[in-house]
This record gives C-alpha cells, sequence and structure tokens, in this order.
C-alpha cells in the first residue's frame, strides 16, 4: 500500500518523470547491469567498514523481527551498486534474480521507478509499493530504503527492505529508518573512536542511548568534529564545525564538569530544554541499547560478571554460552569495561559472519601479495589489532577446523604468524568465546577440536535467557522507557505487559527490544495496544492451554501484581488503567492479599 501524504505522493511522481526522461517505458526491461570480477571485488574490499558494521552489528539487532517475514534487506553503495543481502528471497520473480546479487545496479535509469535508486535520487527515506514502480517487471514486491550518510554529510550509501508482503508501509520505511539511523551512528562512532570525547542529547530523559538521539563528538577546545542526523535535527541548524558552547549557550567547562555517563538538563535560549550524557573517548562500538539491560539487573548476571572478571585478569580463557540474543556481546562489553584493559581494544570476530576461507586471515593477518586478491598493504589482523586487550571470538562453534588448529597454536605459544610471513609475532591479549551451540556436542561430533574446548573454556558460563530471567518486568519496563518518546504514555497497559511477560521469546534481548521499538513506532504518541505488536510477536505466544498451566499465581491476581509493580504502588494509575474505581480495585487488591503497608489509598 503506498504511504498516503502529499510529500509521498509528490516524490513518486517526480521519479516517474525522471524515468519517462531516461526513455523508460513501463514495459521495458530493467537492466541492473554493474560490476563483476575484479571491479566488483574491488569496491567490497574498499566498503569493509560499511560492509562488517551492517552484517556483524545492525542486521543481528533486528534479525529476529524480520526472521519470520518474507524480507530481504539490501544494502548497496552510494551509486547504486549491491554489496550484500541478508534475508529470503522466495518472493522474488525468477527472472529477476541476478537483480538481487552483489555488483547489480539499481538506479532509476537501468531500473526506474525503486526504494534505492529514488531515495539515491531524492536523498532521502522512501517507500515504493508494489503498483509504485515505474516498470511493471519490478511490481511483484514493496520497498522502502533509506540512504545513509557518514559523518561529514556524504551519502555513503542506501539500505533496503524488500518484502512481497502487504504490510503497511509505515511500519516498513519506520523499520528501515531504525536500522538506518542506528547504522550511520555506529559508523561515525567507530571512525573516531578513542579520539573525541561523546555527547549524546534528546528532548526526554529516557532516550539518550537511543539511535534517534543527538551525537555529537568534539576535541578539547568543544569544536564538532562529527554528529549525526538527528543532531542536526534537533539543534535546527547544522552541527558541523560549530562550538560546543556556541550550540548549548552553555560555558565549556560547565559542560565538561558533568560526571561521564551521568544525564544533565541544559536550557537553550528560544529552543527545547535538551537532556544531554557525556561520554569518553571511546575504544570500540558501545553496546546496543536493546542488550545493556542483561547486565544490570539479574542476579545470575551479576555473579557471572564477578567470577568472569577475576578468571580475566588471570589471563583464563572465558566461554560465554547462551541461546542467540541473550547479550553476550554485552556481557563482554561490561566486562572489557570492567577490567584493567578498558582503556586498550576490544576486538570482536563474528566467526558466523564472514566466509570460512576468509576468517584465518581476519583473525592471524597476512602479508602484502600474501595470495590473490589481498590487499596491497596487507592486513595485521585482529589479534595484533587487539595488543595489550581483548580478543572476543563470538559464534566460536561456527570456526572452521583448519583454523580452529591454528588457533589453538596461539594459545599455546601467544605468538602468531601472518599469512605469507616466516617471523612468528608475540601478542599480548586476553580471549573471550562465546557461542549459542553446545561446544561439547560439537566435540563429539568431530566439528569442534577437544583440545581447542578445553584451552577456552577455563571458565565456562551460561547466560540465562530473558523466559527464565526473574526480572523480566523490570527489563521489559527498561526497554520501553528507552525507546518512549517523551511525548508517550509512560506506562504499559495490562493487557499488553501481560502479553509480553508471557512471550517465549526465543530471540531473548534483542527480539524484546525490536518488538517494543516497533511497537512505539507504530503506537506514535498513542499507548502502545496489541495491534502495534508485530504479527511474528502473537505467532510465538503460547497456547491458552500452556498460558493456564504455566507455574505462575492465578492470571487475575498475577495481572494485578505485575501492574502494580510496573506502576510503582499508584493505585490510582492502576484503577484508571483498569477503568475501575480506587476504591474497587482496593478491595480486590486487599482480598488478593496484595495489599501491604506500603500501598495505601492515602500514597495513591
Amino acid at each position: 500500500m503506498a504511504v498516503s501524504s502529499a510529500s509521498h505522493a509528490q516524490l513518486i511522481q517526480a521519479s516517474w518523470t525522471r524515468c519517462r526522461d531516461y526513455g523508460l517505458e513501463h514495459l521495458s526491461l530493467p537492466d541492473f547491469a554493474g560490476l563483476s570480477g575484479a571491479n566488483l571485488a574491488e569496491l567490497l574490499e574498499r566498503q569493509q567498514t560499511l560492509l562488517r558494521t551492517t552484517r556483524d552489528e545492525v542486521i543481528p539487532q533486528f534479525n529476529h523481527l524480520l526472521g519470520n517475514s518474507s524480507y530481504l534487506i539490501m544494502l548497496s553503495d552510494a551509486q547504486g551498486h549491491v554489496l550484500e543481502t541478508w534475508g529470503t528471497r522466495r518472493f522474488i520473480d525468477p527472472r529477476q534474480q541476478h537483480g538481487f546479487v552483489a555488483g547489480a545496479r539499481w538506479l532509476e535509469q537501468g531500473v526506474g521507478t525503486n526504494a534505492i535508486g529514488t531515495a539515491l535520487a531524492c536523498a532521502e527515506a522512501v517507500h515504493v509499493s508494489q503498483d509504485e514502480h515505474f516498470l511493471k517487471h519490478n511490481r511483484f514486491m514493496a520497498s522502502a530504503a533509506a540512504p545513509l550518510f557518514d559523518a561529514q554529510r556524504q551519502l555513503i550509501g542506501v539500505l533496503d527492505v524488500s518484502s512481497d508482503s502487504y504490510l503497511p508501509a509505515s511500519q516498513t520505511l519506520g523499520m528501515v529508518r531504525m536500522m538506518s539511523q542506528s547504522l550511520e551512528n555506529r559508523l561515525i562512532i567507530a571512525r573516531y573512536a578513542g579520539q573525541y570525547r561523546q555527547l549524546s542529547f534528546n528532548t526526554g530523559s529516557n532516550n539518550l542511548d537511543s539511535q534517534w538521539a543527538g551525537l555529537l563528538l568534539f576535541d578539547d577546545r568543544g569544536q564538532i568534529v562529527a554528529a549525526n542526523r538527528r543532531a542536526d535535527s534537533l539543534l535546527g541548524q547544522p552541527a558541523l564545525q560549530h562550538n560546543l558552547e556556541q550550540l548549548f549557550q552553555t560555558p565549556l567547562a560547565v559542560l565538561m564538569g558533568h560526571a561521564a555517563g551521568q544525564p544533565f538538563a541544559v536550557q537553550v535560549a528560544g529552543r527545547n530544554r535538551f537532556h544531554c550524557q557525556m561520554h569518553e573517548p571511546l575504544h570500540c562500538p558501545p553496546p546496543t541499547t536493546s542488550n545493556r539491560p542483561a547486565t544490570d539487573t539479574d542476579p545470575r548476571i551479576r555473579k557471572a560478571l564477578h567470577q568472569a572478571g577475576l578468571l580475566l585478569e588471570k589471563d583464563i580463557p572465558l566461554l560465554i554460552q547462551g541461546e542467540t540474543g541473550v547479550g553476550k556481546e554485552v556481557f563482554v562489553n561490561a566486562l572489557h569495561a570492567a577490567s584493567s584493559r578498558r582503556d586498550q581494544p576490544l576486538i570482536a570476530l563474528n566467526c558466523a559472519a564472514i566466509p570460512a576461507e576468509l576468517v584465518e586471515s581476519e583473525l592471524f593477518g597476512y602479508e602484502k601479495g600474501a595470495f590473490t586478491g589481498a590487499h596491497h598493504k596487507g592486513n595485521p589482523g585482529l589479534i595484533r589489532k587487539a595488543e595489550h586487550g581483548i580478543v572476543f571470538l563470538d559464534e566460536i562453534g561456527d570456526m572452521p577446523l583448519p583454523t580452529q588448529a591454528r588457533l589453538l597454536r596461539f594459545l599455546q605459544t601467544r605468538s602468531i604468524q601472518p599469512l605469507g610471513s616466516g617471523e612468528p609475532v608475540a601478542v599480548d591479549i586476553r580471549v573471550v568465546s562465546a557461542t549459542h551451540q553446545n561446544l561439547l556436542e560439537c566435540v563429539r561430533q568431530g566439528r569442534f577440536r577437544q583440545d581447542l574446548y578445553y584451552r577456552l573454556a577455563g571458565l565456562s558460563l551460561t547466560l540465562p535467557p530473558l523466559r527464565e530471567r526473574s526480572d523480566r518486568l523490570a527489563l521489559i519496563e527498561q526497554v520501553h522507557a528507552q525507546y518512549r518518546d517523551a511525548q508517550a504514555p509512560a506506562t504499559l497497559s495490562s493487557t499488553v505487559l501481560q502479553h509480553l511477560l508471557q512471550h517465549p521469546w526465543p530471540g531473548n534481548m534483542r527480539q524484546l527490544t525490536s518488538t517494543l521499538q516497533v511497537a512505539l513506532a507504530l503506537a506514535g504518541q498513542q499507548p502502545v495496544a496489541l495491534e502495534h505488536l508485530p504479527d511474528s510477536f502473537f505467532n510465538e505466544l503460547p497456547t491458552t492451554d500452556q498460558v493456564e498451566t504455566a507455574p505462575v499465581t492465578a492470571p487475575d491476581e498475577y495481572n494485578l501484581s505485575l501492574r502494580l509493580q510496573a506502576l510503582k504502588g499508584n493505585v490510582s494509575a492502576l484503577a484508571r488503567d483498569l477503568g475501575i474505581s480506587r476504591t474497587t480495585l482496593y478491595k480486590r487488591l486487599q482480598a488478593q492479599n496484595l495489599a501491604d503497608a506500603s500501598i495505601t489509598p492515602e500514597r495513591s
């Protein structure tokens, strides 16, 4: 379906006009002619940072939201060349398959009106429904795309979400906007990691860590060296090349006097009151807000973090196990931040996210000319980049057996020999591994070396899944508060909260965050309702029988208890939420023995 707004209609109309000017007709065949061979290999080499950040950091954040639908995510460069795709291809017209591979080009000149090409042409996010494609051959899909800009506002690519489904355009467009903003922020932070202080700011205090916060990086004189587009929008002017004192009309010494990580507010004359947070120079991308609660509340998490910290200092390798999305990467980030190596690099390699033949060269590096296609300057490898810091080997169970042998030798000798080099290099690092697989079962199946397993698992810790966490309510509230707009309701209704608490969350914290992000985006400033939750959420809910036999208290009592906790004992607010009088509610609480000295009619 099309977005029913004049601006959208104007974008599509302007695109169709351009297509006619290019000489295209509705029955013209799409021309995806692009790059191949050496030219494509060179392009992919140049775009490694953009590719790696999208693949390893952004896609996993939204994977469980997209996993149950027929979505295909495409990443292109600023010239419309496809760099990589993720997701299902089931909905693609067989005659069009060649347009969804690396190197294919999606410019309007050859493909007509389409999300990637039109987003490049107008430099803004756009949704193109089936019938809005200029070429009839492309009308088997609906797509939304958002342009990507670097810290200097240069267009560097496009992120696209395509599907055959008839989902609301606003949902798909909102999704791609979230993904693109998250990607831009990560690229900015990665580009300037360890060099400059960072200031995040927003109109509300609860979403300073979301991708929608303004992001500024500045030097010791307060000069802005990098900023995201959200910062420009909030400030009403381009932030680049301005000084922090000018933008916030506050002396730099006052701004810098606030402790790192502690929120504060500034009143800018003639503008909104901004809530801010300072951060010291970062040596690695910060953990995503979506998973942050995984290290803050549950007693088992705190115990695991304490134990892991003690052994890390003794150079004992750690193996972190747990289901996908439980927060293994966030746990490692927290471990690094609390360690004596917090000022040194934390370098991560997702062993499942890159081709098996590249894992070894990425990990151990190579000299120039070591093999065909090698970069002319060589590559030091991630282990050497982590000198004096920590190497995080995520999804270690997917490491190829030949690379396992080399990793074992490194752990034994603490020196590496890059490909094409005859000289071993000594390295001082700590090693932390993680996997969602049962490594002992992998050992029994011959897919993982037993000797390497015992080298990596000096201490093996298992992070609990979300459905087993004793603090699910607190986690749901915290994620909701982080992504809630300042004008949106501060609490979730009993019905929505009950569904969230009963969900099995196979995607754990990552899935919870994605679900609430979408729900909040669709609800706007209205209360989140069941219709704002994705269809995939309901497909995974337990049946009525399963819910009724779950080991919890009676449903009504369970509801009231949870709602009362969520509202921090505010009986009046709960009565309004349930549509009953405060007296009736208090009688019900007393009848269920839920009322105590801390909850009284007077307090509410």
